[in-house]
């Protein structure tokens, strides 16, 4: 039983490392895919130094886009609740909810925030 057991493991480890090994041999990889290869991070380009400055602007236009996603996802079941809850508590809390992200989004606009130049 033992000796099945290690048979089986040595020739499972065998069959994966000759497939390892081929695939290695016949891949096309060469330095030049370096750059197909490198990540993409934010315009940064990953072989300079990473104590660039950010840019300001692109994080707070992602964390408006973060927050208004979130609130359209909030927004959302309002549609499906309105079947089975009083129309008057389900007209006010969808409209303080609208007049409260509205007010965010004209105070974000007012200070500039969404001008990308």
């Amino acid at each position: 039983m033992i000796f099945l057991l290690i048979s089986i493991i040595l020739i499972v480890f065998l069959i994966s490392s000759l497939v390892m090994g081929i695939t290695s041999l016949v891949s096309k990889k060469t330095i030049f895919d370096r750059e197909k290869n490198s990540p993409y991070e934010c315009g940064f380009d990953p072989k300079e130094s990473a104590r660039l400055p950010f840019s300001l602007r692109f994080f707070l236009i992602a964390v408006i886009f973060l927050i208004f996603d979130v609130e359209i996802t909030l927004i959302f079941p309002t549609a499906f609740i309105i079947q089975i809850s009083n129309i008057f508590s389900w007209l006010l809390t969808s409209l303080m909810f609208l007049l409260i992200l509205l007010f965010g989004l004209y105070y974000e606009w007012k200070e500039g925030a969404l001008e990308w130049v």
